[in-house]
């Protein structure tokens, strides 16, 4: 028998991800603070809920994928928040991404209570959510791992156990911070061959073939030519996760030269108003400065 989950945030990534466990065959009790998401997700055939609360007294394992840490922490422990519905053999699994520290200091709140918690946050965006084929790394416990294994595998691609409560979210700092310089690489780059003549398209595929090639190339290359910033990944949130890296890295005395100056880019786009805009937005911050347009050309 495959155990009732809930899942708490329904997004850009929530709500595919939902999908793909009612097409796998799993009853979904769904909440989310917007309510048109919750009747949407209901006419796909999950049952809406009024309140997080409420979701994880229906539900045996709980997913939670919301967009920072104070969040999360009012979804487990607010106001109708999920924890006061927890007893012995439920689960939680926070999919979001949020501090590291906090998530320890949440998985030992949880534990007090008879249950437990996994941190599992996730890289793929959007188009990896809709496909089933994120990365999700995982922390905390191996045999309540084991246990939400299979619900991982209908999510994600590649599932890896990286270690103890937090390791998840360690993993996913080290994730962003590659993200984000490379895509801040990739801006840079198409500035300088395009201001010097070049066609970027012709760019994007050489580059696509060779060494350089990258997933910001793979998914964001072509559309950066198309001037697309429909968001896979907002850059309010790309700017956040580099936050949570520079914490991080604060806390343990882990020098951040490349992520610290790839952080003032982004704090730049924020500055500029284009938060919501796809994180490959950052490109404009180099064609402000080199009085350049990048895309292809007719």
């Amino acid at each position: 028998m495959k155990p009732v989950l809930g899942f708490i945030g329904l997004g850009i990534m929530g709500k595919p991800m939902v999908r793909n466990l009612l097409k796998a065959g799993y009853t979904v009790h769904a909440y989310s603070i917007v309510a048109q998401d919750v009747e949407e997700i209901s006419r796909d055939g999950a049952v809406g809920q009024t309140s997080a609360r409420a979701v994880a007294e229906a539900a045996e394992i709980t997913i939670t994928m919301v967009p920072n840490t104070p969040q999360v922490e009012d979804v487990l422990f607010g106001e109708n928040g999920l924890a006061s519905a927890l007893r012995e053999g439920k689960v939680v699994i926070d999919m979001s991404t949020i501090s590291s520290l906090a998530t320890r200091h949440f998985a030992e709140k949880i534990k007090a209570l008879g249950a437990n918690m996994l941190d599992a946050p996730v890289s793929g965006g959007d188009k990896g959510a809709k496909g089933g084929t994120l990365s999700i790394m995982v922390g905390g416990d191996a045999d309540v791992f084991a246990r939400c294994q299979p619900i991982f595998e209908v999510l994600g691609g590649r599932v890896t156990h990286v270690g103890s409560h937090g390791a998840g979210q360690v993993v996913k700092s080290c994730n962003q911070v590659l993200a984000a310089a490379t895509m801040a690489a990739l801006g840079e780059s198409l500035v300088m061959g395009a201001k010097a003549g070049v066609d970027p398209a012709k760019i994007v595929e050489v580059l696509s073939a060779g060494y350089a090639r990258c997933g910001a190339l793979d998914i964001r290359g072509n559309l950066i030519l198309e001037r697309n910033f429909d968001p896979g990944f907002m850059t309010r949130l790309q700017y956040k996760d580099l936050n949570l890296a520079m914490e991080l890295s604060q806390g343990i005395d882990s020098p951040m030269p490349i992520a610290s100056l790839v952080r003032e880019l982004y704090k730049t786009c924020m500055a500029q108003g284009t938060g919501n805009e796809d994180h490959s937005n950052i490109i404009k911050v180099f064609e402000q400065l080199s009085g350049i347009e990048v895309q292809a050309r007719s």
